[in-house]
């Protein structure tokens, strides 16, 4: 039986700019429920560099993706928003002048209105050209809980951040940790390269991977089947294969929305609004002239946003919230 949910707002998207609107919703008294087609929250940053600094948000000379995140939640826990992981928004409609938005699993959110965060749209990660029946068992594409690889022997495949972040952090906890990318060039921050040279961890450029073995049936990853472009294999054992190739990005449903588009963006106002009653976007999936996409103007959109919202709720109220110290 499909489960329904009433709430103010509904925030698509769990990533930096939809967190902070969960905190900022609250703020202005909005019981708020967020959506979020990944495992996890934190958006990109979660799932691509999460051990990597973020040097570009205001009053933080750097901190560690995932300390960001973490961060950002403590900051909205305050006012106990609802989070559906792992669920897609697929479908909108309005009734009697309210939106509707049905998941993918059935769960249908009735909201008196919306908020899209959803970044550069849907994420789908680049998928291994072998071994996709081992996912979720010995082969994915996200590190929910490094703790998991912990004594194990973890074969990472890719060149770019998200790769590097992970051999950087799991190799002080896992037996062993393999570095597989096709080309010979990393596509990486140098300094996490370097780090991850002077380590323990094994590095196999111009390789790819060509099988995983194992006992699937009781889901043990058992080794792993690398080949070098000279034609030279090499067999591994591996616990747990990890993914990290990137993403596709792609706004998925949102293109049946009935909302304004431009390419892969949707059209706002300066309130934040989208050409669809009570539904509102911020962040990188939104467009305007003179947009520049960056988290830090994101926050600030979704503010604007949870503004207009909540005085499109209750006419009876301002739309400037006051301070934070209000009262303190």
């Amino acid at each position: 039986m499909s489960e329904t949910v009433s709430t103010d707002v509904l925030i698509v998207g769990a990533g930096p700019t939809g967190l902070y609107g969960a905190y900022y919703a609250g703020f202005r008294g909005l019981a708020t429920v967020v959506v979020d087609v990944l495992p996890q929250a934190g958006g990109q940053v979660t799932a691509m560099y999460p051990e990597k600094e973020i040097r570009d948000v205001a009053a933080l000379p750097a901190i560690r993706g995932r300390d960001f995140v973490a961060a950002l939640l403590e900051q909205a826990s305050a006012f106990a928003p609802a989070y559906l992981l792992g669920r897609q928004a697929v479908t909108l409609e309005h009734r009697d002048g309210e939106p509707v938005v049905t998941l993918d699993d059935g769960t249908v959110v009735h909201a008196r209105a919306v908020v899209l965060t959803s970044g550069i749209g849907t994420p789908t990660p680049r998928p291994l050209e072998c071994g996709e029946e081992w996912l979720g068992t010995g082969l994915s594409y996200f590190v929910v809980d490094p703790r998991a690889h912990t004594g194990r022997d973890v074969v990472i495949v890719g060149g770019g951040d998200s790769a590097l972040d992970w051999a950087d952090a799991l190799e002080p906890i896992a037996r062993s940790v393999t570095l597989v990318h096709r080309r010979a060039a990393f596509r990486g921050h140098a300094a996490t390269l370097a780090r991850v040279r002077a380590g323990r961890t094994r590095i196999h450029t111009d390789t790819h991977v060509t099988a995983l073995d194992g006992d699937l049936a009781a889901g043990r990853l058992a080794k792993v089947t690398l080949r070098s472009r000279s034609g030279d294999e090499t067999v591994l054992a591996a616990d747990h294969v990890i993914a990290a190739l990137g993403f596709i990005s792609d706004l998925g449903p949102l293109r049946d929305w009935g909302l304004e588009l431009r390419a892969r963006s949707v059209a706002v106002d300066r309130s934040m609004r989208t050409n669809l009653p009570r539904v509102y976007a911020a962040g990188d999936l939104t467009d305007y002239e003179g947009k520049v996409r960056l988290m830090s103007v994101g926050f600030g959109e979704v503010a604007t946003a949870m503004n207009h919202v909540a005085v499109d709720l209750d006419p009876g109220l301002t739309l400037f919230p006051g301070h934070s110290t209000d009262g303190v």
